[in-house]
């Protein structure tokens, strides 16, 4: 397996908050490697990262479409509490990292 390719959205998603001056959300965590025409495509490693996350307290978390079976075989504990999202190109992270109101959903 490779590494680092997983914080392609991650990457994308900072550089935006610093060109726009807006923040994003403070209770997301996101993973997904990124083509160069927008697509988020899926990594390894779901389960770690989820276990991590609800460790920090992240209650957002937006995971690649690719992975969605991966997140719906975790055990119901790991999953509950969670607002996930799994997106299909960045406009899907974009959406959930820059909202207004803290609530969407796709």
């Amino acid at each position: 397996p490779k590494d680092g390719p997983s914080a392609g959205c991650t990457m994308v998603t900072a550089l935006l908050s610093l060109a726009l001056n807006r923040s994003v959300r403070d209770d997301l965590a996101m993973t997904g490697e990124i083509s160069l025409t927008g697509r988020i495509l899926p990594v390894g490693g779901i389960r770690e990262k989820v276990i991590a996350a609800r460790r920090e307290g992240v209650k957002c978390l937006v995971l690649p479409k690719g992975n969605e079976h991966d997140f719906k075989d975790l055990p119901e504990y790991l999953q509950e509490g969670l607002e996930v999202h799994f997106a299909e190109h960045y406009d899907d992270v974009f959406d959930v990292a820059f909202c207004e109101d803290g609530d969407m959903t796709f």
